[in-house]
């Protein structure tokens, strides 16, 4: 396990001060329930935010906080911290419960929380300064490419039911679940011709993007 976990440090271009901090990051809840990367997860995510937003803030100095904010939510999401997982192959490291290491559905998201966790044991291990290298290693080419503007998936509805019917789109929160530090966002969203189309996020704002997405796709516009 060590010589595994120390072939990671090699791809990362990060050696940990502390053996055990590594390994807890790459400890998911089905493989130890008291020791796991929960806790790395939830500081993992507040860094790459705040990492992220600072460079947003230093690459387009002169653009509105609504455009920064868009930009802000094609970075920093579940997808693409499961898309830099991929690229580290963090699963091959991964202490995963039996039951878990079948699933390849579940196991994109929790090899995407896993490296909010790795991003917060670097912070932890070394410093913001280190976390912030590691981000921007990974996450450099996104941000070069984030100056064309990408039209998130609400307003892209929101122009199409305004256009076609004037009127906008309607989102409903249906339940919240989850623990508190973690929860989950179950939302609908429709149009006045549409059927009603149920999404998930982890915060409200991802969870009627994700409903935009699936009702636009449904729409085939």
């Amino acid at each position: 396990m060590i010589s595994r976990f120390k072939d990671l440090e090699e791809v990362i271009k990060y050696k940990f001060n502390s053996k055990d901090l590594l390994t807890r990051c790459l400890t998911h809840k089905s493989y130890d329930e008291n020791i796991n990367n929960e806790k790395l997860e939830f500081l993992g995510d507040r860094v790459l935010g705040l990492v992220i937003s600072k460079n947003l803030l230093i690459k387009y100095p002169k653009e509105k906080e609504g455009v920064i904010d868009k930009k802000y939510a094609n970075l920093v999401n579940k997808k693409k911290c499961a898309e830099i997982a991929n690229i580290l192959n963090l699963k091959k490291y991964m202490l995963l419960g039996s039951n878990y290491k079948k699933n390849e559905h579940k196991n994109e998201k929790i090899s995407g929380d896993c490296l909010e966790a790795l991003i917060g044991a670097i912070f932890v291990d070394g410093n913001l300064k280190n976390a912030e290298k590691f981000i921007l290693k990974y996450w450099d080419s996104s941000l070069k490419q984030s100056d064309l503007t990408i039209v998130d998936s609400k307003t892209k509805l929101q122009e199409y039911s305004l256009k076609k019917f004037k009127k906008l789109p309607t989102y409903t929160l249906l339940k919240t679940s989850g623990p508190h530090h973690k929860p989950i966002f179950k939302v609908t969203a429709k149009t006045p011709n549409s059927k009603m189309i149920t999404a998930t996020g982890s915060s409200k704002k991802e969870a009627q993007q994700n409903a935009a997405k699936k009702l636009i796709e449904d729409l085939k516009i």
